[in-house]
């Protein structure tokens, strides 16, 4: 079954303008960011995501955790931040639309934080926001059945992948199907739909936003709780993705530094090519400016020069 939503002007406006912003992404080369802006994305995702389950380390200290450095913290904490950076690094393999891998990431993201991670809950829960119970989740007994019924809307071909992140995201949290780790579960769950469609999502830590807007965050939870449909949500989650995106464009409408577009070009796996063919790539660059590219790809030990003069050409290594 269709889990129940309207589509509202706001929602329309904002697909068209994510389209747009995605299409410009592509169009400026920032769908494959460096390996630097990636890695602090993803510090930025991990630190965000955990931020707001209360987590308490800093960004500097996530970064650290990744570097292999030692931290003085929380060990509950830190065990957090461990579990996250593990599910990220097998964040390719996992398929959205697959019940088996959601459970297989849940285990990964909470293992020795509770009991039985990867496993349903078994018990009540309901969510209480400081005296006054905010939600209550669907009895225990039909979290299976539910959960099924929610990966089969995921295989839904007609379906946008930008609204199904947002209901299947909205629809998680309404079932509460674990006793803890569903935000983040949520959250993770958005980026991997939306990144099975657009690489760029890989990059882009959603949780920034959604961090800065926790009221909000909560409160689109809570109304679409009580309208009955995950609409105000789909609003909301939106709006965050566009922002996200704008973000993205102001940052990266930089010009691309040389080692940006080697890196860039490294990633096409193009293994032979000509300095036309790497112009190509790089439309506004000058001839001048590509021999000096590829220089320092050869002085990076990226590239192996082959002949010379006109017949020059370039192997990735």
């Amino acid at each position: 079954m269709k889990p129940p939503y309207e589509i509202t002007p706001k929602i329309l406006q904002f697909v068209t303008q994510i389209s747009e912003k995605i299409g410009e992404i592509n169009a400026s080369l920032l769908d494959k960011p460096s390996p630097k802006l990636r890695k602090q994305n993803r510090i930025k995702t991990i630190h965000n995501s955990l931020k707001i389950e209360g987590n308490t380390l800093t960004e500097e200290q996530v970064t650290a955790i990744i570097e292999n450095k030692r931290v003085i913290g929380p060990e509950k904490d830190i065990k957090e931040v461990l579990n996250t950076i593990e599910v990220y690094n097998h964040f390719e393999k996992l398929k959205y639309y697959n019940e088996k891998d959601f459970l297989k990431a849940h285990k990964t993201i909470m293992k020795g934080l509770i009991k039985n991670p990867g496993k349903y809950r078994k018990q009540v829960v309901g969510i209480v926001k400081g005296t006054k119970v905010e939600h209550v989740a669907p009895p225990y007994q039909n979290v299976p059945y539910l959960m099924k019924d929610l990966f089969k809307y995921l295989k839904d071909e007609n379906e946008l992948s930008l609204i199904k992140s947002c209901v299947f995201h909205y629809e998680m949290e309404f079932i509460h199907p674990f006793l803890d780790g569903n935000g983040r579960m949520g959250r993770l769950w958005q980026t991997l739909i939306l990144t099975n469609e657009y690489q760029v999502f890989e990059f882009i830590p959603l949780e920034t936003l959604i961090s800065k807007s926790q009221k909000e965050y909560y409160k689109a939870l809570s109304e679409s709780d009580n309208q009955g449909k995950s609409t105000i949500f789909i609003e909301y989650m939106l709006e965050i993705i566009n922002n996200s995106l704008e973000y993205t464009l102001n940052f990266g409408n930089r010009k691309l530094t040389q080692i940006d577009r080697l890196y860039y070009f490294r990633e096409q796996n193009i293994k032979e090519f000509t300095r036309k063919d790497y112009m190509n790539v790089f439309k506004n660059i000058s001839s001048a400016t590509a021999s000096r590219d590829l220089n320092k790809g050869i002085e990076m030990n990226f590239l192996v020069k082959m002949g010379n003069k006109n017949k020059t050409k370039y192997r990735l290594k």
